[in-house]
């Protein structure tokens, strides 16, 4: 795994965003699996930024964001389709329809992740996958204890996962209980892997994913077995490695 440390989250944010653009610029159709939270904001961002002085264009890309919230519509502040919408979609010159985000409304959820693996499947996977790591190793939505085989399904999310994101709800209690996540199988298809970490609470999941044992327990801890991972992150969050 290469590692690219940056004194400050918006220093990691412009190198991500570089390495990002660097990639893409060798492709005819470029893949991107994308993620949410608040570390990808800043990347995000500087894509905006880029696209609109005509430095990188999205008409030819598709994308496949990780995971959504079941029982959230679309339209909700708190869905990861609102929040990719508000964040980077609508304010570049990507297609809509090549902007693939799960169903978390879907009627029937099986068949959803079926079909989300399918449309992966039938782009010939991620050529860059977007990562952040959870406080307790899980990337998408894939929880400790998830096989390292997993594929696209719908998971129970850990009470840990549902506490870290209470920040954007009213209360833990309105925090889905379940989503659709990328399985770590087909996250690990990914040609290449950015990982992206901030802020001094990461330090301690960054330096097991370094040095701990390749464990389903620690789902991040399969990155050591990929051939092409670049952990970019700030001086807090690589702060014990």
């Amino acid at each position: 795994m290469e590692m690219i440390k940056t004194k400050t989250y918006d220093e990691m944010s412009k190198k991500g965003c570089s390495l990002l653009i660097n990639k893409m610029q060798h492709l005819e159709n470029p893949v991107l699996g994308l993620a949410t939270g608040s570390t990808p904001e800043g990347l995000y961002a500087e894509l905006i930024k880029k696209n609109q002085q005509h430095e990188v264009s999205f008409q030819n890309v598709s994308t496949f964001n990780l995971d959504e919230y079941v029982g959230l519509e679309k339209t909700d502040p708190n869905s990861y389709r609102y929040y990719m919408n508000q964040k980077l979609f609508k304010h570049i010159d990507i297609d809509s329809k090549n902007a693939h985000v799960p169903n978390g409304m879907a009627g029937d959820l099986q068949k959803e992740c079926r079909d989300y693996e399918q449309l992966i499947r039938e782009a010939k996977g991620a050529d860059v996958q977007i990562l952040g790591l959870g406080l307790n190793g899980h990337i998408g939505f894939n929880e400790p204890g998830t096989p390292f085989s997993s594929r696209t399904h719908v998971v129970e999310l850990d009470e840990s996962t549902r506490k870290a994101n209470a920040r954007f709800f009213t209360s833990i209690n309105h925090v889905p209980t379940k989503a659709v996540t990328m399985g770590i199988e087909t996250i690990m298809e990914s040609k290449s892997i950015i990982l992206f970490v901030s802020g001094e609470g990461k330090a301690e999941a960054v330096a097991r994913l370094m040095n701990g044992d390749v464990s389903e327990a620690f789902p991040a801890s399969i990155l050591q077995k990929h051939e092409h991972v670049t952990i970019i992150g700030d001086e807090a969050a690589l702060g014990k490695v």
